[in-house]
């Protein structure tokens, strides 16, 4: 989801221009605070002061990142009161007050009630660019258009003069994802115009933590294409695990450098926005610092536990080095935000798997097939599961009589053919479909052996022939 959780809260503005801007039964409020909302209405001292109240709660929450939904709801609703003064004042209620409550919304993941006050800021302003935009990232967030939502986007940054931040960083990440190389006047490809909207961003606020994040980001993937591009591969933007770990290329050490600084310079600016930790780890993964990217990534966890990518971050780094009680916890955590995520129910199998001892391993089993067969129901036709269950059977299911084993090998002997079935030629998982291949062969080799054995045995033929040798 395309949301930027650093966005500051509106002020009103010094000085009474006019009324217009208003509904035709708008009026002049009889005590007046000496300021205005955007449109140049006169806001009235009690809804002033409601605003100016809640905007201190709004900005200490965010210096201490202590948000929850009770803070939420009740600054939002700080907010919705000094409308409510100046609807009671004037017949006319406070934009900024219903786009600041979406804000304070969003600051604990209520979408569904931070788009119903964006909706209201724009329903009293037309012209509301801020809250179009807000508006535009939800619609994209259903509809996943990106030209459509560009083309939005890009309309707001010319009504708003090329003034509104959130808009310009949001178009970026945009351009940065459908990464098209049709040139226009703004730029020879979207990776141009990117950078271009993220500079304005900065230029307009450099302290607006978005910008300087997807900054990093941007920075960040530059480095990754390069490399591919060098290697003839194509970039993916898949988030989870594969089967197996496949030989990444090399990145380029010039843009991973820029992205360094560009995040270490963020942090100093802002060291309690979480999505700069977490962009930080990322960075670090490539530097092959995976030390400091498990802080960088429990950082951003810390800072906010709505934080999905970084509990699967912080899972996938400590996974990768057998952390795996560290892994099943960050799992759960994600799965607690989005119970229906792929990567995350595989990621929590291979955590339990991990954990599974000789002496005890009915206990897990169970629990690892759970985890597997929900990320099947998923997504049926993505090969990992099949590779990862495949094993499952092998190690830990086949143990056991050999009488018991040989429908358990058969059935992992399976399912690696299935996977073989199912990566088909994708690169990432060549040296899995290899792996696949030769247990495969094992295992009809060992049931092989297993049952001339017993076919010797019950017909008297004395001792069965010599086992295969191991591979």
């Amino acid at each position: 989801m395309l949301r930027f959780k650093s966005v500051a809260a509106l002020a009103l503005l010094l000085g009474v221009v006019a009324c217009g801007g208003g509904k035709p039964e708008a009026k002049s409020p009889v005590n007046k605070s000496g300021k205005t909302d955007r449109s140049g209405m006169a806001v009235s001292k009690a809804a002033a002061e409601g605003f100016e109240r809640a905007l201190d709660a709004f900005a200490g929450h965010d210096r201490k990142g202590d948000w929850n939904d009770g803070a939420c709801t009740s600054v939002a609703q700080q907010f919705l009161d000094a409308s409510k003064e100046q609807e009671s004042a004037t017949n006319r209620k406070l934009p900024e007050a219903h786009y600041n409550a979406g804000l304070a919304y969003q600051r604990c993941g209520k979408d569904t009630e931070a788009r119903k006050e964006f909706e209201a800021a724009l329903s009293v302003d037309k012209s509301f660019h801020r809250a179009r935009a807000q508006i535009a990232l939800y619609d994209y967030d259903k509809s996943h258009d990106l030209d459509g939502t560009i083309s939005k986007l890009e309309q707001i940054i010319r009504d708003a003069k090329f003034q509104n931040v959130e808009a310009l960083v949001g178009v970026a990440a945009l351009q940065m994802e459908r990464n098209n190389d049709t040139p226009d006047q703004d730029g020879k490809n979207d990776l141009e115009r990117a950078q271009r909207n993220l500079q304005r961003a900065l230029a307009i606020d450099d302290s607006f933590m978005p910008a300087f994040n997807q900054l990093a980001v941007y920075y960040l993937e530059q480095a990754k294409a390069k490399a591919l591009a060098e290697e003839g591969k194509k970039k993916s933007r898949r988030r989870g695990l594969v089967a197996a770990s496949s030989k990444g290329a090399d990145v380029n050490s010039q843009q991973l450098d820029l992205a360094a600084l560009v995040a270490s310079q963020a942090v100093r600016k802002n060291p309690n926005y979480a999505p700069i930790h977490n962009t930080a780890g990322l960075i670090q993964v490539e530097l092959k610092n995976f030390n400091g990217a498990v802080k960088s990534f429990a950082t951003a966890r810390r800072l906010d536990p709505r934080f999905f990518e970084a509990h699967m971050n912080y899972a996938a780094v400590n996974l990768s080095f057998r952390g795996f009680q560290e892994a099943e916890k960050a799992y759960r955590d994600a799965l607690k935000l989005q119970p229906n995520e792929y990567e995350a129910h595989l990621g929590l199998a291979l955590a339990l798997r991990g954990q599974i001892r000789p002496g005890d391993p009915d206990k897990l089993i169970p629990k690892v097939q759970a985890e597997l067969d929900a990320a099947k129901k998923l997504e049926p036709n993505r090969p990992e599961t099949y590779y990862n269950e495949a094993i499952l059977t092998q190690e830990y299911k086949s143990k056991g009589s050999e009488k018991s084993a040989i429908p358990m090998l058969k059935k992992a002997a399976d399912l690696y053919r299935q996977f073989i079935s199912k990566a088909g030629s994708d690169a990432a998982f060549a040296d899995a479909v290899k792996r696949a291949k030769e247990r495969s062969q094992d295992i009809e080799d060992t049931v092989k052996f297993i049952e001339e054995g017993d076919q010797a045995k019950n017909a008297g033929g004395g001792a069965p022939p010599p086992a295969p040798p191991a591979k």
